[in-house]
């Protein structure tokens, strides 16, 4: 009788001794504490790689920091100041938007700064002048110098405007007024944007070539579709009643010459894919914005300037190593002879004016 009272006193619910009892007590206890520790340290890894970053990962954002800030806003041309300074930069502004009119002694061809720099020079990925103004001076491999922002103009009016067949036969004197101008308005445009740095949406957009490469043949499918309503089925354009350009020629005498840097079938592509159809940027496929440039750039235009010999001479002196048709042999004829230099009425009228005189 008195073991079986023993016994019970011992036993608990299910069979479990209080010695029993007491030990498993005492080992979960254990388990809880070593339990406990270990989670600690495991936060404590958690939190200490919070503060304490992987270096190549802070390596990575920061470069990633450097190499893509956010887009450049400049200043809104209601901002441009009521003094002499303003006068320069308004003046400018007008050059800038019509070099038609503002500049036409050192005009050859039928475009304006702003055909290529869209938006007054303010667009990101089409060579906006607030990038361009804190990347000067600097070394360019184009003519193997240190290039100021007056030498940069001068190369637009030489090869972009087609200074050769302009009014002057050239580009505008150093020193001009329209080169200072032109900086004036740059420099305003670029106002707070940081000196030196790569800002996102400078220069033209760098697009990777395709594994297809790029054809004329299927960009001329691509450029009906899709370019030929504003820049005409023969790619010269569209005029307004006043004669003026409202959407500019892409080959022919009238257009950029072979040494511009638009007659690189990359940096059209990438000006394409970036900016093009003009209400729609950015609907072209990478393939069709390469083979709509391809078909762009292997149309005959005015002549490199800076051919003073064979075209195979200057192709191998001045467009090595160029995604470009100049030199090239296409439908039997090289390209880079160059179109005919277009006559304007003024100068048709002018030549009628001196043969009647000479009668």
């Amino acid at each position: 009788m008195s073991s079986e009272t023993d016994q019970s006193r011992e036993e608990v619910e299910g069979g479990e001794t209080t010695l029993e009892r007491g030990r498993g007590r005492a080992t979960r206890t254990l388990i809880y504490a070593l339990g406990g520790g270990f989670a600690i340290f495991i936060a404590g890894l958690f939190a200490y790689k919070a503060i304490t970053p992987d270096p190549k990962e802070t390596a990575d954002l920061t470069q990633s920091a450097v190499v893509q800030p956010a887009v450049f806003v400049p200043p809104s041309e209601s901002a441009i100041p009521q003094d002499q300074s303003g006068d320069a930069i308004r003046r400018g502004l007008q050059i800038f938007t019509n070099t038609q009119t503002n500049a036409r002694e050192f005009v050859g061809n039928g475009l304006n700064c702003s055909n290529c720099h869209l938006d007054r020079g303010r667009k990101p990925d089409s060579a906006p002048m607030w990038s361009a103004w804190v990347d000067y001076p600097k070394y360019r491999s184009k003519n193997h110098k240190v290039n100021t922002m007056e030498d940069r103009i001068n190369g637009c009016f030489s090869y972009s405007m087609n200074g050769q067949d302009s009014p002057s036969g050239g580009p505008p004197p150093a020193g001009h007024d329209v080169y200072k101008d032109l900086q004036a308005y740059f420099h305003w445009v670029a106002t707070n944007a940081p000196t030196g740095a790569k800002m996102k949406g400078g220069g033209f957009l760098k697009l990777k070539k395709t594994s297809l490469g790029y054809d004329p043949g299927r960009g001329e499918q691509v450029f009906s579709q899709n370019c030929a309503s504003c820049h005409g089925t023969g790619g010269q354009g569209q005029k307004d009643l006043n004669g003026r350009y409202i959407f500019p020629p892409l080959w022919g005498a009238n257009s950029y010459n072979w040494g511009a840097g638009m007659a690189q079938v990359s940096s059209a592509a990438g000006f394409i894919k970036a900016n093009m159809p003009l209400s729609q940027p950015g609907r072209l496929s990478d393939q069709q914005a390469w083979d709509a440039a391809a078909f762009v750039d292997s149309h005959e235009r005015p002549k490199d300037p800076r051919q003073t010999g064979t075209i195979a001479e200057a192709a191998k002196k001045f467009h090595s190593g160029e995604e470009t048709f100049y030199g090239k042999v296409l439908n039997g004829r090289v390209l880079g002879q160059g179109a005919a230099p277009a006559r304007s009425a003024d100068t048709s009228s002018k030549s009628g004016r001196q043969a009647n005189r000479s009668r």
